[in-house]
């Protein structure tokens, strides 16, 4: 028999998480009876719905999905216990450091406003940092289909919660709609306060709108990314600047932006340098974690342990984790390579 690391113990930066779509599916059944809000099958069979984004109603469908869920969280007590168990998750496939994705205008009409929301985020991620020891930062993320001036008032609050919690400044939803230019001034003033601009592209859309985020919003990371794989130039410029795509492979495949697990360009980027860190994305939605994103590496592009380990390194080197945190998840990598695999 082979012998194999376990993946679960390769220390790894989790970048890529949104907020509602890292909740257990039991939390979400409990908080739907809790509240009274009736879900679909598709949200209560067990098994991750068939969503195929890659059309309008294969958007709306997943996007009313995603909506359904977050209207189960209504109570500050739901916030913590969501952030807790994300924490919770993330360890136990050993993630050593987190930046959960949110749009608190989102949640703002439960939790008393704008400033109460993100208050109350940024408390329970400090409180579940500390219980569970996984050092945790928030990046606070846009909406593409709201209207810009939206975004600015949001990138001027990131700013202002920077020594709170807040690492970056994001841009989501679909990137078919709205065009990145129309966000440049959210995230000058984002950029200009210190954070790190991670807009989404490259996933719904083709490489032009990745080259939209480097040329409009000079971003540092790109959520997604992975269509850049179809221009080499682009391949070439993201691996020169360093950018790190944060590449989801299941979700990729549960979207349709990709028929299969294999044909996720994984190794295109690899080879050609561009950094990467896996993400979940939205495990409520899409059935699989963190360390599952590596296994999909592992089995389906044949990653040796060597590759998973410099996966996880980018994953580290991408984030914004201070330097001490760094450097103890990097010596963790070279640790879990040491370590002569069980059968």
């Amino acid at each position: 028999m082979e012998h194999v690391r376990d993946l679960r113990l390769l220390p790894k930066a989790h970048l890529h998480l949104h907020f509602t779509g890292s909740m257990r599916p039991a939390t979400l059944l409990e908080l739907a009876d809790k509240y009274g809000v009736h879900l679909p099958e598709a949200l209560t069979g067990g098994e991750p719905p068939q969503l195929r984004a890659t059309d309008e109603r294969g958007w709306f469908r997943f996007q009313r999905l995603y909506d359904l869920a977050r209207s189960c969280l209504r109570e500050p007590e739901d916030i913590v216990r969501l952030v807790r168990e994300a924490a919770e998750e993330d360890v136990r496939d050993g993630s050593g450091w987190l930046e959960i994705q949110v749009d608190p205008t989102s949640y703002a009409p439960r939790l008393g406003g704008l400033i109460p929301a993100l208050e109350i985020i940024l408390d329970a991620v400090e409180s579940a940092s500390r219980d569970t020891g996984l050092g945790m930062r928030v990046l606070v993320a846009a909406n593409r289909m709201k209207h810009p001036l939206d975004a600015r008032t949001l990138a001027r609050l990131a700013v202002r919660y920077a020594d709170r919690g807040v690492v970056g400044f994001g841009l989501s939803n679909d990137e078919r709609r709205g065009m990145a230019r129309d966000f440049d001034r959210a995230f000058a003033i984002a950029r200009e306060g210190g954070l790190l601009a991670a807009p989404h592209g490259g996933e719904l859309t083709g490489p032009a709108s990745v080259r939209d985020c480097l040329d409009d919003l000079r971003a540092a990371r790109i959520g997604h990314g992975v269509r850049a794989a179809e221009d080499p130039r682009l391949l070439r410029r993201l691996a020169e600047k360093g950018v790190t795509c944060e590449v989801c492979p299941a979700s990729n495949v549960a979207l349709g932006v990709y028929e299969k697990p294999e044909d996720v360009p994984l190794r295109t980027l690899f080879e050609a340098g561009v950094p990467m860190a896996l993400g979940a994305d939205d495990p409520l939605l899409f059935g699989s974690r963190l360390a599952a994103q590596y296994e999909i590496a592992r089995t389906h592009h044949g990653f040796t342990d060597e590759e998973l380990a410099e996966l996880a390194r980018q994953s580290v080197r991408g984030s914004a984790a201070p330097e001490d945190v760094r450097a103890k998840l990097l010596a963790g990598v070279d640790d879990w390579l040491a370590v002569v695999p069980a059968a």
